[in-house]
């Protein structure tokens, strides 16, 4: 499993291989990610810390930032290992079709929980304005900017289950960015590093 306490580095080779979301039991993402971990497969369970007061007192849990969601990077050559985990559900698809989650979105989530700030879970924001860390820990990820009492939040979305999760954050540090350009962007970047089968190469 890949904590975020002692997550790995993401190498430039590392986007090859897709990442996908398991849809979970409630309370039971945990022990999926140990599970999968055994059997080989690179998981990430993004955890954040919350204080739960009881009659007596008070307790600090690692609860996950995306409430029955489990990561995992590849491996779906192995599907039926995966789905016969106990605890899982499903995997999250489109089409009939595991839906891949962009590795900004993964890197994005992984950083700002890494990088100590406070981060919790968020609505996921369709308003807000767009904009892009210029440097510090999380340079280069981008989110929706929102306003909290007097302290800034940075958005981060995964778009594929409809989840969000938002890391404090200067408002010094970011810059505006135009998000319809920065869609463009990325997919430029994708369709520029693809590479066609070869049964469609001259």
């Amino acid at each position: 499993m890949l904590s975020m306490a002692a997550a790995s580095e993401v190498r430039p080779s590392d986007h090859a291989v897709g990442w996908y979301a398991i849809y979970t039991r409630h309370q039971h993402e945990k022990n999926v990610a140990g599970i999968l971990a055994s059997k080989g497969f690179e998981t990430l369970l993004p955890l954040y810390s919350a204080a739960h007061r009881w009659k007596d007192r008070t307790k600090l849990l690692s609860l996950p930032l995306f409430p029955c969601y489990v990561f995992i990077k590849g491996g779906l050559e192995r599907r039926l290992d995966i789905l016969t985990t106990p605890g899982i559900h499903a995997l999250v698809s489109t089409a009939g079709q595991p839906a891949a989650i962009p590795h900004s979105e993964i890197e994005g989530v992984r950083r700002a929980v890494e990088s100590g700030a406070p981060v919790q879970p968020h609505p996921l924001l369709k308003c807000g304005e767009w904009v892009r860390v210029k440097y510090g820990p999380l340079q280069g990820i981008e989110g929706i900017l929102v306003r909290k009492k007097n302290l800034y939040r940075l958005v981060l979305s995964v778009e594929i289950l409809g989840k969000a999760a938002s890391v404090e954050i200067d408002a010094f540090v970011i810059e505006r960015m135009n998000y319809a350009a920065s869609k463009i962007a990325r997919f430029s970047t994708k369709f520029r590093n693809y590479q066609a089968p070869p049964s469609l190469r001259n």
